[in-house]
């Protein structure tokens, strides 16, 4: 049976790899499509789509949205996204500026306590990157400040740190309307990983579903069999299709692969073609 992955994050946010190396990676792993899908940018797309084409694999033009809900950082996925409406590229662009202003008061930060980092020096070392927690955690590793990814966001990182600055974020009915202005796909991504109670998760679901929400990622890479039944559950329970993905970071999530997660992630391209459907429908596209 033909398999998708529907979440893949490129070094244009917080991934190891470029638009076209994923490409050749999901070749080689036999996928008939995936989505690109990095945070709070298109960047890549436009490289992954045509190289996908001239090696005739399906590349998805996506996004991953970070929204906030009730103190909660949730994310939401956007597919089949027209990624160069000039609304879409101004919204993302205000993304940008924000995560600009947080980064620098965060330098900022670490600098004050000894830390040789500036933001000037993050984007030398990840030119054309949307900068994120993940690259702080790698600079903070290649230049001996840590010895583990997981230490840098234990000691520096993490939203528990004096170090971290929180940034303005967009609600994540506000992404599921940007995603529908521009004829996409919204997708809640892994919502056992917001740990918001069975009650909340629920009526943040019918609240998105209320605000044009499609699908909801019932099958992701750290789920347990239990998990996807849960998510399926709810997902049913709201009249929302499933998604799928592995949420492919690259050398920062190492033993997680693009495709199959862990080893036993498998997302069957009939999830695609019922997202592709409904689009239809939706959009008469």
């Amino acid at each position: 049976m033909n398999t998708v992955d529907l979440h893949v994050h490129s070094n244009k946010s917080d991934g190891s790899f470029t638009p076209s190396e994923l490409v050749d990676m999901a070749i080689a792993k036999g996928l008939t499509a995936f989505a690109l899908t990095d945070h709070d940018t298109t960047a890549g797309v436009k490289e992954a789509v045509a190289y996908g084409q001239e090696k005739g694999i399906e590349v998805i033009p996506g996004i991953e949205f970070s929204t906030e809900y009730y103190g909660k950082d949730v994310h939401i996925v956007g597919l089949f996204i027209d990624e160069n409406a000039p609304a879409f590229q101004k919204q993302i662009g205000s993304f940008v500026r924000a995560r600009e202003e947080r980064n620098e008061k965060m330098c900022a930060r670490l600098a004050a306590d000894g830390i040789d980092i500036s933001y000037e020096k993050l984007l030398e070392a990840f030119p054309d990157c949307v900068i994120t927690r993940g690259h702080y955690s790698r600079y903070l590793l290649d230049h001996g400040y840590v010895k583990s990814l997981p230490e840098a966001f234990d000691r520096y990182l993490g939203d528990h740190t004096k170090y971290f600055v929180p940034r303005e974020k967009i609600t994540p009915a506000q992404a599921v309307s940007l995603i529908l202005a521009v004829k996409g796909i919204s997708v809640l991504a892994h919502p056992t990983l917001y740990h918001m109670g069975k009650d909340n998760l629920s009526s943040l679901v019918r609240h998105l579903k209320e605000a044009g929400l499609v699908a909801l990622e019932a099958v992701y890479s750290t789920y347990s069999a239990g998990e996807e039944r849960q998510m399926r559950q709810l997902a049913a329970r709201y009249g929302l299709l499933i998604s799928g993905g592995s949420d492919f970071h690259g050398k920062s999530k190492p033993g997680l692969e693009l495709g199959t997660g862990y080893g036993k992630l498998f997302i069957p391209e009939d999830i695609l073609i019922a997202l592709k459907k409904k689009r239809k429908e939706l959009f008469d596209v």
